[in-house]
């Protein structure tokens, strides 16, 4: 819709950034959003939270000269509004006319492609191995990654490619070569940064066991087996098979402190087993997960960390800010964890939320499959992750 051509207000709009109305609510402040997109576009994707109150009222009723008097009441006029579309067109638009009418309004610069630009590097304090661990997080999506950074070195765990310039800046505002850029997977809700980052020199690792599904540039990668090990500086990553999500998931343990686990195992919920193999295959992938959760992943020492590629509005971020839970607590919170086999795969089955937007396109792009240029690779992904199954049926009470 913001490829129209509206006309310029006749009045000035102000304007707030994406990290501007973040810090907002991350602060707890009482923040109302009016979001003028699409119903099914923002059925499927806008921005929630506890401080967060959220109206959809399409950026067409208010094209009319005399905007509908029932849809002018849906708007407080008692507080300030930020007006919010897709590219920052439209709600331009409809703050002008809103302002006109005398309501206290404002609109966000870029809209949910802004939004999808914030990316946040948050210190997980619990971890106590070498050096220093850091979580990424990518607030419009939930996607998380991880910088592992000792002495001069760092590594990047599940990179994003719209963010290949972040990692190369960050490592060289902490002083560190960054040495290797590895993935958990073959993703289905983002394009990977691990070719990006590969083609500037560092090395691009993926998991051995992600060949068979059809990457087309394994000769140019490190291909990771179990039990393989990466230094960077004093710390180690060891490398975890956890086939379940995906037949070649792999999950990363970081110096024997935190798992990355990749879209194995979340801090409110564990993946969804149908991205690879579809509605047929889920079954057989279910079990698969759950062996492998049993087996490889809860038998860590209690006190090791989880952190997973993504989060939903589910999960309870950690004091620290990171979404990151230690295996104790989630044996303790996550119902689905103590459950026998055939209990897990029928509940996760049960309730499967709809499948990530794009994944069609997002998956071959990322086996090397088909081409997309930075702009087509952002479209692709925005929206919500939805790799995981619903968190509703599989938290505790």
């Amino acid at each position: 819709m913001d490829d129209m051509d509206f006309p310029t207000p006749d009045v000035s709009v102000e304007s707030i950034t994406p990290d501007g109305l973040k810090s907002r609510i991350d602060a707890g402040e009482e923040v109302t959003l009016l979001d003028v997109r699409m119903e099914s576009e923002y059925e499927q994707w806008h921005i929630d939270g506890e401080t967060v109150e959220s109206i959809n009222v399409p950026y067409f009723e208010f094209l009319e000269d005399e905007v509908d008097d029932d849809i002018l009441a849906q708007i407080p006029d008692d507080r300030e509004v930020t007006v919010l579309c897709a590219k920052g067109g439209s709600s331009e638009y409809v703050a002008g006319t809103l302002k006109e009418r005398g309501y206290d309004v404002n609109h966000l610069e870029e809209g949910m492609n802004g939004w999808a630009r914030i990316y946040e590097r948050v210190e997980v304090s619990r971890y106590d191995g070498a050096g220093t661990l850091y979580q990424y997080q990518r607030p419009s999506s939930g996607c998380l990654g991880y910088l592992v950074v000792d002495g001069d070195e760092a590594a990047v765990i599940d990179p994003l490619r719209a963010f290949t310039d972040r990692y190369l800046e960050d490592a060289d505002e902490l002083g560190v070569e960054l040495k290797y850029a590895i993935d958990t997977h073959i993703h289905a809700d983002h394009i990977s940064g691990v070719r990006a980052l590969d083609a500037v020199g560092v090395e691009g690792v993926i998991p051995e066991a992600s060949v068979d599904r059809g990457v087309t540039y394994a000769d140019e990668m490190t291909l990771a087996a179990d039990g393989d090990e990466f230094a960077v500086g004093d710390a180690t990553i060891e490398t975890v098979y956890t086939p379940g999500h995906t037949s070649g998931m792999t999950s990363y343990l970081i110096d024997d402190s935190l798992l990355s686990t990749g879209d194995g195992l979340f801090v409110e919920s564990v993946a969804r087993p149908d991205l690879e193999e579809g509605d047929e295959g889920a079954p057989e992938a279910a079990a698969q997960l759950y062996e492998t959760l049993q087996e490889r992943v809860l038998v860590l020492p209690d006190d090791t960390l989880i952190g997973g590629a993504h989060f939903s509005d589910a999960a309870e971020p950690a004091d620290d800010g990171t979404y990151t839970a230690p295996i104790g607590q989630l044996k303790a919170e996550m119902d689905a964890l103590s459950m026998d086999e055939d209990e897990f795969v029928e509940l996760i089955l049960s309730d499967m939320p709809p499948r990530p937007a794009n994944y069609e396109d997002i998956i071959p792009t990322n086996l090397g499959q088909q081409e997309a240029d930075d702009d087509e690779a952002f479209e692709l992904e925005l929206g919500p992750n939805n790799c995981a199954a619903s968190q509703e049926s599989l938290a505790g009470d």
